[in-house]
């Protein structure tokens, strides 16, 4: 199992006396130069899941975001399905499998939004799901988000817990959102992502969020377990990653090496991935972008969300995304896309 692995590798040393003297310093030190470069390998010319495949029948306008995870050979998609009407409010977070990462089948909605925009549900919107496993637990963690709508403002980050990754699932309850702990830089959408790794002998989480119109920036938080209390590490926030490009939605993954990487959307980049790389979870130099190519033939017209590096055998990594496709004068069908990509390390 790829999670468990990852977790066994982390040392339980370190984290707490690292964030201690940050926070005394009152700003985190630049962390060293990037050392890992990410190689396009492969491109796929069309998407893997697209309007009229097998299992969206019921879905109107496509994918956003989530994680892709490998296990047992088996790809399972945890992705924001926009169902319906009103747009990016009525959703079904789903669980896709595949086992050859290009045939896909819809194995279950795990929720779905009311969809009520008269803006008393907290639970109007659902979305990013991200999947984690747990080792000491030995349960999988499920975060998303929900907002209010009719535009999807003040976000929450729910957790939900599982045995394994069929489900069922059961809530826990809110583990982050916008209040009085809440850092300078949160805006009015609240908490729009989370995402949660283990580092150091305890957990740090990615999260995100936005004034919805011209930035977006993401921080870190740290718990000693995925149940948190979740702390804001603040004297680093907001992590720079993009800068002015905008960060929107980080995943990471460890490497083998034991390195960090981030993949994530730039906002104002269509046709690019946003990475960086850390030696501990904390310390994140400037991002660089993965260009995509441009050919004709392309379907993608708007990268959007990246849902992470899956590891091969043959040692390339491929990389799911999800992005809108190409059309003139309306929006695109979210589809979800494949890239195969080197990963080199200095």
């Amino acid at each position: 199992m790829l999670e468990s692995s990852l977790a066994i590798r982390v040392q339980p040393i370190g984290c707490a006396l690292l964030i201690a003297s940050l926070l005394q310093a009152g700003q985190a030190p630049r962390g060293p130069q990037s050392r890992v470069t990410l190689t396009l390998v492969e491109q796929r010319d069309m998407p893997v899941i697209r309007r009229g495949d097998p299992g969206t029948e019921q879905n109107k306008y496509g994918f956003e975001g989530g994680r892709v995870i490998k296990q047992n050979d088996l790809y399972h998609l945890f992705t924001s399905e926009m169902v319906g009407d009103p747009f990016w409010v009525k959703m079904k977070l789903g669980h896709w499998t595949s086992s050859d990462r290009l045939k896909w089948t819809r194995r279950d909605t795990m929720y779905e939004s009311s969809g009520d925009t008269t803006g008393k549900d907290p639970r109007a919107a659902l979305w990013a799901p991200m999947p984690v496993w747990d080792p000491n637990e030995k349960l999988w963690n499920l975060f998303y988000v929900a907002y209010h709508a009719p535009t999807n403002w003040d976000g929450r980050i729910w957790r939900a817990v599982s045995k394994t990754l069929d489900g069922p699932w059961k809530d826990t309850g809110v583990v982050l959102e916008r209040g009085p702990a809440s850092d300078w830089w949160e805006d009015k959408q609240g908490t729009d992502s989370f995402f949660a790794f283990p580092a150091g002998g305890r957990w740090l989480g990615f999260y995100g969020s936005s004034d919805t119109k011209s930035w977006w920036k993401v921080g870190l938080a740290e718990a000693s377990t995925l149940a948190g209390p979740w702390r804001r590490l603040s004297k680093l926030n907001p992590v720079a990653l993009s800068g002015d490009l905008g960060t929107e939605n980080p995943v990471v993954t460890r490497l083998p090496s034991g390195r960090y990487v981030a993949v994530f959307d730039t906002i104002r980049t269509p046709y690019a991935i946003g990475y960086a790389d850390s030696a501990d979870g904390i310390h994140w130099p400037e991002a660089r972008q993965l260009q995509l190519e441009q050919r004709p033939a392309l379907w993608v017209g708007d990268v959007r969300t990246v849902l992470g590096l899956v590891e091969e055998p043959d040692g390339t990594f491929t990389l799911f995304y999800t992005g809108y496709e190409k059309t003139k004068g309306k929006q695109g069908y979210g589809c979800l896309g494949l890239l195969r990509v080197r990963v080199a390390e200095q």
